[in-house]
C-alpha cells in the first residue's frame, strides 16, 4: 500500500498496523531501513521509544496522531533523511541536533574522533584542539567530552551551523571548555592561537560527483560542506598548507577524506613535512582518515 495516506478502515489504527503499513511503503521505495525507519517516525510523533513502540502495539491513535505520523511519511518519500525529520541523530553515543543547515553525522566520521584521542592520548590531561569545518560540532564536543581538561574550538564558515554546534554543545552539557567560532577555516581565529590538535571533516566530494549522490544527500543536506571543488581536495590542501602555523611542536592534523582519496590526501600531508604520517580505515574499510604530526 502506497497511497499518500493510511487507507480507510473501520478498525482502528493501532500502532502496529501503522508500523506494519509504513513498512511496507517505504520498502517499496527501496529506503535501507523501511522497518527502522517506520518505527522511528512513529515514535517520534508519539514521544515513545521503540521498544514503546513494540509492547503498545495495539494502542490506537487519534486524528492528531495519525496527520502527524502521515506528514513525516509524505517528507520520507521525497527522499528527506530520518535524522532531519527526527532533529536527532547519535554520534559517538551522545545524541546531537541536526537539522538541513548541517550535515549528518556519520559512524565512519568516529573514526577521526578515535584517531584524534588515541594521537594525543600523551597529552590527555590538558591541551588546545581546532576542529575545523564543525558542523554540527560532532567531532569537537566528541572529543571534548573524553578530553575534559582540554580547550576545543570548533569553526564553521555557516553561521548557522555554528548555532546548531552551539546549542549541541549545551545540550550535552558542555558549559565550558568548548567554543565555536563563525569564519573561513584559521580566519576565524587569533594569529597565536596555537593547538596540539588540529581535526577537520571538510567538503571533500568533487563537483561533478554531487548530482549522483543518493537524493537524501544531494537533495537535502548542505551543498556548502559537501562539495570539496574540481577533484574535492581544494579545501584539503588549504587545510594541510595552513595547518602547519598552528601547530605546536609535535601537534597533530587529522582530517577525513573520501574513500577514494586515501594516497593523495597521505602524499600532500607528506609533503608538507608532517612525520608519522598514516591512513585509518573505516567501518567499511575504506580510507577515511589521514593523520601526522607536526616535526
Amino acid at each position: 500500500m502506497t497511497t499518500s495516506q493510511p487507507p480507510q478502515h473501520n478498525e482502528p489504527w493501532s500502532i502496529r498496523r501503522l508500523v506494519i503499513w509504513a513498512t511496507e511503503d517505504f520498502r517499496s521505495r527501496d529506503f535501507d531501513s523501511p522497518r527502522l525507519d517506520a518505527e522511528l517516525l512513529l515514535g517520534h510523533v508519539l514521544g515513545k521509544t521503540r521498544i514503546e513502540i513494540i509492547l503498545e502495539g495495539e494502542r490506537p491513535l487519534d486524528k492528531a496522531e495519525l496527520d502527524g505520523f502521515r506528514e513525516l511519511v509524505r517528507r520520507r518519500r521525497t527522499g528527506e533523511p530520518t535524522a532531519y525529520l527526527l532533529g536527532t541523530r547519535e554520534f559517538y553515543g551522545t545524541s546531537l541536533e541536526v537539522n538541513s543547515k548541517v550535515l549528518i553525522p556519520r559512524p565512519d566520521t568516529e573514526i577521526l574522533v578515535e584517531v584524534a584521542l588515541e594521537r594525543t592520548k600523551e597529552r590527555a590531561a590538558a591541551g588546545n584542539a581546532i576542529d575545523l569545518c564543525t558542523g554540527s560540532g560532532c567531532v569537537a564536543i566528541a572529543f571534548a567530552l573524553n578530553r575534559r581538561g582540554w580547550a576545543v574550538t570548533g569553526v564553521d564558515v555557516s553561521a548557522e551551523a555554528i548555532e546548531v554546534a552551539s546549542r549541541n554543545a549545551t545540550r550535552t552539557g558542555l558549559s565550558f571548555g568548548i567554543d565555536f567560532k563563525i569564519g573561513d577555516l584559521f580566519a576565524a581565529l587569533e594569529p597565536a592561537h596555537q593547538v596540539e590538535l588540529i581535526t577537520a571533516n571538510p567538503p571533500y566530494i568533487p563537483s561533478d560527483v554531487i548530482p549522483t549522490l543518493d537524493v537524501g544527500v544531494r537533495a537535502f543536506e548542505p551543498h556548502l560542506a559537501l562539495d570539496g571543488g574540481t577533484d574535492g581536495l581544494v579545501v584539503i590542501r588549504r587545510i594541510v598548507e595552513q595547518a602547519p602555523l598552528w601547530l605546536v611542536p609535535g601537534g597533530v592534523l587529522a582530517l577525513e577524506v573520501g574513500y577514494d582519496q586515501g594516497p593523495r590526501a597521505l602524499e600532500l600531508v607528506k609533503a608538507r613535512g608532517f612525520i608519522d604520517v598514516a591512513l585509518h580505515r573505516d567501518y567499511g574499510k575504506n580510507d577515511r582518515v589521514v593523520c601526522g604530526t607536526w616535526k
